[in-house]
C-alpha cells in the first residue's frame, strides 16, 4: 500500500465554483439502506475478523437477520410515506437469499448499487482480478434481477482496496461511496473514466450513532436536524448533499423508527429547497455540470498538490 494513495486533490471547500441542483435546490438529499447479508459461517480473512468473539455469533447473525425478516419493511413503508425512493447498498448475494426483499425494492424504482458480494467477504487481499470479478458478477447479477444497471459502489463493510477506484471507473461506474472528504462530489484521479467521490456521511450513519457511540434515538434524531441545517444553510452559496446511511437492523428497531421518522418529516418539510434524489441521479447531474469546472478550479488555484492528505 502506497503512503499516499493519491485519490484526490486537496480543493478548500471555500470559493470553489457554484453548484446547482435541479429546479435551483440548495440540498441533495438521498436515504441509501444497507440491504445486507451476512453469513453463519464466512471464510476466514487475515487481515479482518467477519464477527467479534466467538465464531459462530449467533447473536450477532439473528441481530442482522432481523433486517432483512423485520426492520427492511417497516423502513419502506416509512420511506413509502414520505415519497423518497431509496438508494440500496446492496450485498448482491441477497438477490438470491432474499429475492422478495429485491422485487418490493424494484417496485418502489429505487436505485441499486454494489456493496460487494456478502458483507462478510472482504476486498482485503483480493488481487485485482479478483477485485474485477466480484464486481463482473455485481453488474450481471443485479442486472438480471432489476434490469438496473449499477453505477455506484461501496466496498463490502468499507474494505477499500488500492485498486478499488480505478477498477470501478473501469467498468463504468459513476460514483463511490467509500471516502468520507467531502460534502459536496468531488472529481476522482482513476486511469480512466470519470469517477465521482459521493457524499456517505459516516456521521449520521446509524452504525456509527447506534453501535459505535451507543447514543439514543432521540440524540440520533437531533445530530440529523443539525446536519441538515447547517448543509441547508451552506446550499445558499452552493448546492450540498446530505446522505443518510441507515442499516433496517439498527434503524428499524421499534424504539428508534420513530425517532427516525421525526428526521425524516423535518427534512421533507424543506421541499421548496431540496432535491430529493438517488445516488445515481446525483452523481449524473455533478459529471455532466460540474465535472469540467471543478478540474478547471482545482488547476486555476494551484491546489493540485497530487496528495489526498491520508
Amino acid at each position: 500500500m502506497k503512503a499516499d494513495p493519491n485519490l484526490y486533490d486537496y480543493w478548500p471547500y471555500a470559493g470553489r465554483p457554484k453548484i446547482e441542483w435541479p429546479g435551483g435546490k440548495k440540498l441533495a438529499f438521498w436515504v441509501t439502506p444497507n440491504i445486507e447479508f451476512y453469513e453463519f459461517l464466512p471464510p476466514d480473512n487475515p487481515q479482518r475478523r467477519p464477527w467479534p468473539h466467538a465464531v459462530p455469533n449467533v447473536q450477532q447473525y439473528s441481530q442482522r437477520d432481523f433486517g432483512n425478516r423485520v426492520g427492511q419493511w417497516r423502513l419502506m413503508e416509512l420511506l413509502d410515506k414520505y415519497s423518497l425512493r431509496g438508494s440500496v447498498s446492496l450485498n448482491v448475494a441477497l438477490c438470491d437469499h432474499h429475492p422478495e426483499i429485491i422485487e418490493a425494492c424494484v417496485k418502489r424504482d429505487w436505485e441499486f448499487f454494489s456493496h460487494g458480494t456478502y458483507n462478510t467477504r472482504y476486498s482485503y487481499g483480493l488481487t485485482p482480478e479478483q477485485e474485477r470479478a466480484v464486481l463482473d458478477d455485481s453488474i450481471r447479477t443485479v442486472e438480471k434481477a432489476t434490469g438496473q444497471r449499477i453505477r455506484g459502489y461501496l466496498a463490502p463493510a468499507l474494505t477499500h482496496t488500492e485498486h478499488t477506484l480505478d477498477l470501478i471507473a473501469e467498468n463504468d461506474f459513476w460514483y463511490s461511496c467509500d471516502l468520507f472528504q467531502d460534502d459536496q462530489p468531488q472529481p476522482l484521479k482513476t486511469r480512466s473514466g470519470k469517477l465521482v467521490s459521493m457524499p456517505y456521511s459516516l456521521e449520521v450513519n446509524d452504525v456509527i450513532t447506534y453501535s459505535v457511540m451507543g447514543f439514543d434515538p432521540q440524540r440520533y434524531t437531533d445530530i440529523l436536524k443539525h446536519h441538515f441545517d447547517q448543509l441547508l444553510l451552506e446550499g445558499e452559496r452552493s448546492g450540498t448533499v446530505m446522505c443518510i446511511p441507515v442499516h433496517p437492523y439498527l434503524v428499524g428497531q421499534p424504539n428508534r423508527l420513530r425517532r427516525f421518522e421525526e428526521a425524516l418529516k423535518y427534512i421533507c418539510a424543506h421541499s421548496d429547497d431540496v432535491w430529493f434524489a438517488t445516488g445515481k441521479e446525483i452523481a449524473r447531474h455533478f459529471t455532466d455540470n460540474y465535472w469540467d469546472q471543478s478540474l478547471s478550479d482545482i488547476r486555476a488555484r494551484g491546489v493540485a498538490t497530487g496528495g489526498t492528505g491520508f
